[in-house]
């Protein structure tokens, strides 16, 4: 989603040196931010003389980029006390043909020099991912381990005021922006549904968001509540790595 700061030009305009310097704020550097990083880079050998691009600045929570390509062991909360967004296990493997992932200017034939399978797995993707944004220079906009904590509108101003958290330098960053990009994604709380007897049952419960590795499930006798392409790997990859026996109940 993007929000942007009334102008008395159309946004799509390119500011000239007459003109005072856009500035944008990118929130997130996962697939959605880093595809707007890379069409301001695009647009940017495309400028006419005397035109300037705006100054982008992106602020994504995590050490790296990759949103929730980028795996992490940690559930619940993470170093900085900060929810963790990323709802990525360790052994997942893309449930559509990356013929249907790839992106137009950048083939995976390109960016690994041969053919790969279809369903590749999650390093793969995310190697993927990585490969496009790296060769087109867009990491010196990111500010990485700094969420964003709040975003005002100012009506006499025009503009945004962002405030961030920068984790590695221990301080708090405030600043103004013309524009204002929201690229977090909306898979990160999940939907915890309450069945009777949950408090008396003596094994663990747990919702997909928090599953890393099924290896932890080896020996075990698991029940997987849901149908949908979440429920299916992850019993799939419970059942190749071991566990006893996989039981699954849904609606539909």
């Amino acid at each position: 989603a993007a929000a942007a700061a009334p102008a008395s030009t159309p946004a799509s305009a390119a500011p000239t040196m007459s003109q005072p310097r856009k500035s944008v704020c990118v929130i997130g550097a996962g697939p959605s931010g880093l595809a707007v990083l890379r069409a301001f880079r695009s647009e940017e050998s495309k400028l006419a003389e005397g035109e300037v691009m705006p100054e982008i600045v992106c602020f994504e929570k995590q050490k790296d980029w990759g949103g929730l390509w980028n795996y992490t062991w940690r559930t619940g909360i993470d170093e900085n006390g900060e929810k963790v967004h990323g709802s990525m296990y360790r052994y997942l493997w893309s449930n559509g043909p990356k013929e249907c992932l790839e992106f137009a200017d950048y083939s995976f034939e390109e960016h690994f020099g041969k053919p790969i399978p279809s369903y590749p797995p999650r390093p793969v993707l995310f190697d993927y991912i990585k490969g496009r944004v790296e060769k087109c220079d867009v990491r010196k906009f990111c500010h990485f381990n700094c969420p964003v904590k709040r975003v005002t509108w100012d009506e006499k101003t025009k503009k945004f005021t962002v405030v961030a958290r920068d984790f590695t330098n221990k301080k708090s960053i405030i600043r103004d922006f013309d524009y204002v990009v929201c690229a977090v994604g909306h898979f990160s709380t999940p939907n915890v549904p309450y069945f009777p007897g949950f408090e008396k049952f003596k094994g663990r419960v747990l919702h997909a968001h928090d599953f890393r590795d099924a290896v932890e499930f080896k020996g075990q006798r698991v029940l997987i509540v849901g149908s949908s392409y979440s429920a299916e790997d992850i019993g799939s990859q419970c059942w190749k790595y071991g566990a006893k026996e996989i039981v699954c109940c849904y609606r539909t």
